[in-house]
């Protein structure tokens, strides 16, 4: 057989007979055979289903290590729970006392008023 191309001729290699043998798992295809006159090759058949099954298990498995990273990575917090009480009062667990202020440094209010503290 000779092909005429841009006024080039090219002989073609003569045909060869090829036999493609289809193997199945019960009703799955599971790949082929490709039989030439000198060689039989099989083929693996790509099973999407399976594919993206194992890239979602990745993916999930991915996102749980990244979550479980950043909860044991985070610092504990300064103070413990804010919790309110009966009748409104609020309690910090593990919070430390305020220093007392001094006489002089009473707030603008509490010299208006000429309060002073209970222990002063």
């Amino acid at each position: 057989m000779t092909s005429t191309m841009d006024g080039r001729s090219a002989t073609a290699a003569p045909a060869t007979t090829v036999t493609v043998l289809p193997v199945t798992d019960k009703d799955r295809p599971v790949g082929a055979w490709i039989i030439d006159a000198d060689t039989a090759v099989f083929r693996p058949v790509v099973d999407v289903t399976r594919l993206a099954g194992a890239a979602l298990a990745a993916a999930g498995a991915i996102t749980v290590a990244v979550a479980v990273t950043a909860v044991t990575a985070r610092r504990r917090p300064m103070i413990g729970a804010v919790t309110m009480g009966p009748g409104g009062w609020v309690s910090v667990k593990r919070a430390g006392r305020p220093r007392l202020r001094s006489a002089e440094q009473r707030p603008w209010w509490a010299h208006l008023i000429g309060a002073h503290r209970l222990g002063d």
